[in-house]
């Protein structure tokens, strides 16, 4: 059995232009391979986008690659310790953008070689800024994230994907392109493109936090204060603490007795799959669906399978 905390994840990505995503994407299939490391990770022509699990000694070795690699040159790793892997397995992919954003190209953010995006603010500025009192915090996160936890106060958006947000914006957000719009995600990613979308439309006055929720939870100065919950994670965690300075806050409720809960599986229906909070107490008279009649479904996974991963 592996040693407590032998492994690491790793959360990282990097706006770059890449030539050649699929050569790009089978050389970097090898190095994961060879070091045995499990993970997501999304390759396309305008940059790279991943998180991944695996030995202290194996991830310490692919973070020297990669910081090596003229071509991803300024990349940031955020760093968690683990008891083991926190992925099933390794999924490398190509795609047409790393984050989709839902526009045409023309319309969309110039990321790559002008960045233009948000001015990015430290956690401290960060935590100063929203403390302030004068800004609009927005989630640039999808609903399900939100839901499990977000900052005290923000403005999370209703949307299933982060390609709605767009339309989102444009039906909800017209009225305040003068008010200070403060934009947050996981790991950052998300709001470098958010961001730039933001100030194309119009906003005067943005920023985004520097390294998402993740490297905020990790600074010893804000100590992830105004988080409240758990930040959502793509693994088999599922939620991560954040906030070390006040008391442990529960924003998400089970979906049946609307008491605090953050027990977030997948509904047993696999024709339905939808995401839902669901404590011990009401799992032992509803089981594990969302709903009532989810559980006249035919099509049911195995019970064990309703975890998020």
């Amino acid at each position: 059995m592996p040693a407590q905390n032998d492994f690491q994840v790793l959360l990282y990505y990097r706006y770059c232009t890449i030539a050649d995503p699929e050569a790009f994407a089978a050389a970097h299939r090898e190095l994961c391979t060879k070091l045995e490391l499990r993970g997501r990770i999304l390759i396309a022509d305008e940059g790279l986008n991943g998180t991944v699990s695996g030995t202290v000694p194996a991830t310490e070795a692919y973070m020297k690659v990669l910081k090596q690699d003229p071509l991803l040159e300024g990349i940031e790793f955020k760093i968690d310790p683990a008891d083991d892997h926190v992925f099933p397995k390794l999924s490398i992919k190509v795609r047409e953008e790393v984050v989709t954003l839902g526009l045409e190209q023309a319309a969309e953010p110039d990321i790559n070689p002008n960045e233009l995006t948000a001015r990015r603010l430290s956690p401290a500025e960060w935590k100063a800024a929203i403390e302030a009192g004068d800004a609009i915090v927005l989630d640039g996160r999808n609903n399900y994230e939100s839901k499990l936890g977000h900052f005290r106060g923000a403005l999370c958006p209703d949307v299933d994907n982060f390609r709605d947000f767009p339309q989102w914006i444009r039906e909800n957000m017209a009225d305040v392109k003068d008010r200070k719009i403060l934009t947050y995600c996981t790991g950052g990613i998300r709001c470098e493109k958010l961001s730039g979308f933001l100030l194309r439309e119009g906003f005067k006055d943005v920023a985004q936090l520097h390294g998402g929720i993740i490297n905020y939870g990790k600074d010893d100065t804000a100590r992830g204060q105004h988080f409240e919950g758990q930040c959502y994670v793509f693994d088999q965690r599922i939620g991560v603490e954040v906030n070390r300075s006040e008391d442990r806050t529960i924003v998400s409720r089970c979906v049946y007795c609307q008491q605090p809960s953050e027990r977030y599986l997948n509904c047993r229906n696999t024709a339905c799959n939808d995401q839902f909070f669901l404590c011990e107490s009401c799992e032992q008279t509803h089981g594990r669906f969302c709903k009532t009649e989810c559980s006249t479904s035919e099509t049911l996974r195995p019970i064990g399978q309703e975890v998020l991963v």
